[in-house]
């Protein structure tokens, strides 16, 4: 066994934001840290989980990052060196915050330092979004940002976007169940008319224009969505009443499902606590308990922490 201690932080991640499904997503200071106290034999894992996820997540054969590491050992053709880690989650699962992108990423970055030459986060990207399938939740999470990306299965492209101004702040509303992402996925139609693809196509690009720009009150109208809220709001109680509820809330600028939820997102300017009150008296209504997250947006992205004291 040999110490090896890396420690990375990662962020979660906000994507869709309404309009822009599968193409925007959002870096939040809300984060998982993931520590390698040691190298252990190949295909040997001890793994303590402390905070969200400590019942799910200890068992090797169902965490997302002991997977993602041996892919991405795997697809570098490099030995696999059994791990002991310390993962340390404020991020919850399941609720459309990106836990499953930290896991995914932390897993290649692990793997890439104990490359040769380790690749830089560009040339990272295109593993992390063909684990997790789409960028929106994998280039955020590397990069930082609010950031539109895009992929055709083998080069991924993306602009990352200004930081929230000062005096604006992502409130997000987690209640007391899951939507599991393949469940969502498949309340989904497969085909949409032309008409809807088009509202959508205007509305995202409003969004990206707006906030590259700075024209906050575009927002609420930028994230209305055809494609995919409609029939998601449906797979959990309060989804509707809050993305109506929201519109009425003068401190609120938009709203939208976080990633494929239940957890809702919406941004306020000013004093968030009438916007997170709303949020989750609407949960609360709905017979669901629920929590909320103040959060910025993230800048840096995954990063290592240094070595650990």
């Amino acid at each position: 066994m040999e110490p090896v201690r890396l420690s990375f932080r990662l962020p979660a991640t906000s994507a869709n934001l309404g309009s822009g499904f599968d193409t925007l997503g959002l870096a939040l200071s809300l984060y998982n840290d993931i520590e390698v106290l040691e190298t252990l034999e190949e295909h040997r894992y001890e793994i303590e989980v402390i905070g969200e996820g400590a019942q799910d997540l200890a068992e090797p054969s169902r965490n997302l990052l002991v997977k993602s590491y041996e892919y991405a050992c795997r697809k570098w053709q490099q030995p696999a060196a059994g791990l002991r880690l310390r993962s340390i989650n404020a991020i919850p699962l399941g609720r459309g915050l990106g836990s499953s992108a930290t896991a995914v990423v932390g897993g290649i970055l692990i793997a890439n330092a104990f490359r040769e030459e380790p690749l830089g986060t560009e040339a990272l990207l295109p593993l992390a979004t063909e684990l997790e399938g789409h960028p929106d939740n994998a280039v955020p999470c590397l990069v930082g940002g609010m950031v539109v990306s895009c992929w055709n299965g083998k080069e991924v492209r993306y602009v990352r976007l200004p930081a929230m101004p000062e005096g604006m702040s992502a409130v997000v509303a987690v209640p007391d169940f899951k939507v599991h992402t393949h469940e969502a996925r498949a309340a989904l139609p497969r085909e949409v008319p032309l008409g809807e693809a088009v509202f959508n196509l205007s509305r995202a690009a409003l969004f990206a224009a707006s906030w590259a720009t700075g024209n906050w009150e575009n927002l609420m109208f930028a994230m209305e969505d055809r494609l995919h809220q409609q029939f998601r709001a449906r797979l959990f109680p309060g989804g509707e009443a809050i993305l109506n509820r929201m519109k009425k809330i003068p401190e609120c600028l938009g709203v939208a499902i976080s990633g494929s939820g239940p957890s809702m997102l919406a941004f306020a300017r000013g004093n968030p606590q009438r916007v997170a009150i709303a949020m989750c008296q609407a949960f609360t209504e709905s017979g669901v308990r629920s929590r909320f997250f103040v959060l910025d947006s993230d800048m840096q992205g995954a990063r290592p922490r240094g070595a650990m004291e």
